[in-house]
């Protein structure tokens, strides 16, 4: 499906303002773009874990949703999806939905409630083949309960969990690659974007992976600029450069074809990206500059790694 901005812009709006989200957020900018994907006769039923998108966006009688909400816990997302899914296809066999009525089935949850608590219910409805897509907007940690680190976390990061001090830089150990994870189970479409530009690589992998058949993964780089701590209004800044210093690089799987959606003409090095953000500020230190080449030879392996497989 050919982008074009016009046409999203007069699109009705399927994810409303008005919600609790905090100034400079971006899971209602992934929200907003996950709704547009659809095509405006298609209803969706959406299935949210619990975390800081839920309590922001749905609180009894108040939702910002205009289609059906289920809000789940925090480790069930994928578990719901997939008993909405299976009651969808019965309703449909046995004529209680006319042909004309199409649903489409979308679970959400952070890293929190995707690459830790949720993820076994995750794996298990990627191995029965339900037909749903999941969006995972990662921010890089439990944003809702105060910033705990999350396996999303990237290395040297500190939070509440993991603080920097005198004897430590933050997070030990380097963020789960759950996306390559989603992969190894065979579905059918895997992408990985963030929010840059006119939202064109968002929204095109985000329809792809709602009118793929099968269970299907976007996982979305979501800066949260409390956790992060950055300024409000850096939010787009802070995504150009996880992609321009390929922290977090722009693909899709396509039946198991790794394609590259979008490649830097010059790779920036990683602490432009690092630099930006209060939660990397101690890796500047005297004294703890290896951090910063450790994990530049990180991120320059994964690449690597990441273009040997694309091409």
């Amino acid at each position: 499906m050919a982008y074009n901005l016009k046409e999203e812009m007069n699109k009705k709006e399927r994810f409303y303002p008005g919600h609790r989200l905090c100034a400079g957020c971006a899971a209602g900018i992934v929200c907003r773009g996950m709704m547009r994907a659809l095509n405006p006769e298609d209803k969706a039923v959406i299935c949210n874990a619990t975390g800081c998108l839920e309590v922001s966006s749905f609180q009894y009688p108040f939702t910002s949703w205009d289609d059906s909400y289920i809000h789940t816990a925090f480790e069930n997302a994928s578990a719901t999806a997939s008993g909405v899914e299976a009651a969808y296809r019965v309703m449909k066999r046995k004529g209680r939905l006319s042909d004309r009525e199409n649903f489409k089935i979308l679970a959400i949850g952070g890293d929190g409630g995707t690459y830790d608590i949720g993820f076994q219910s995750l794996s298990g409805a990627l191995e029965r083949g339900h037909d749903f897509t999941y969006f995972c907007y990662d921010n890089n940690a439990y944003m809702n309960t105060g910033t705990q680190r999350s396996s999303a976390t990237p290395r040297f990061a500190s939070a509440t969990t993991t603080p920097a001090g005198l004897e430590s830089v933050g997070k030990k150990q380097a963020q789960k690659d759950l996306t390559g994870i989603v992969v190894a189970h065979g579905s059918p479409y895997v992408a990985q974007t963030t929010l840059i530009g006119n939202l064109k690589d968002f929204h095109e992998k985000a329809h792809r992976a709602i009118y793929t058949k099968g269970p299907t993964f976007v996982n979305v780089l979501t800066p949260c600029p409390r956790g992060w701590q950055y300024p409000a209004d850096e939010l787009i800044d802070i995504c150009k450069a996880a992609v321009e210093t390929c922290v977090w690089p722009l693909y899709e799987v396509v039946n198991g074809e790794y394609r590259l959606t979008y490649e830097p003409r010059k790779k920036l090095p990683v602490e432009e990206f690092m630099r930006k953000q209060g939660r990397f500020s101690h890796c500047f230190k005297s004294g703890n500059e290896w951090t910063i080449e450790v994990a530049q030879e990180y991120v320059d392996k994964k690449w690597e790694e990441l273009l040997k497989l694309c091409k």
